[in-house]
């Protein structure tokens, strides 16, 4: 918590490129957060709440260094891109309380004010890539 440690609250996605492309992946990370802020995000604050892409190929690489371009070319924001595009590296799963948080604590404040808009605005965008439950 004290930001000293060098660690981003991220998540790891593994995706089946057949289904869904790396740049679809990102399109929906640059439309549920705010890239252009400098280590926060809402009401977090620190270096661990910064915007950062963790790439795992060079392919990777390059398309995030693209969607970053083409977003900064579009100004869609009132200042350019800030998101860290890294070489991954180890990455550390959460605690087991922190897993599945939303799922299991849709009525905590923060879940309310900050998570659930995320995920409304998600459906309502994504709608087409939204998976059915049965």
């Amino acid at each position: 918590c004290g930001g000293r440690s060098g660690h981003a609250e991220v998540v790891q996605v593994t995706f089946d490129p057949r289904v869904t492309t790396f740049r679809e992946i990102l399109e929906v990370f640059f439309a549920i957060h705010d890239p252009t802020t400098l280590n926060f995000q809402g009401n977090d604050i620190g270096t661990q709440y910064r915007s950062a892409i963790f790439y795992h190929t060079p392919e990777q690489q390059a398309v995030a260094g693209q969607v970053i371009a083409d977003l900064n070319a579009a100004k869609l924001w009132n200042g350019p891109v800030v998101t860290e595009v890294t070489p991954a590296s180890m990455f550390y799963p959460a605690e087991d309380y922190h897993q599945e948080y939303f799922d299991r604590n849709p009525y905590q404040p923060y879940c309310r004010a900050v998570v659930a808009p995320k995920i409304l605005k998600f459906r309502k965008s994504f709608v087409n890539k939204v998976k059915k439950s049965v």
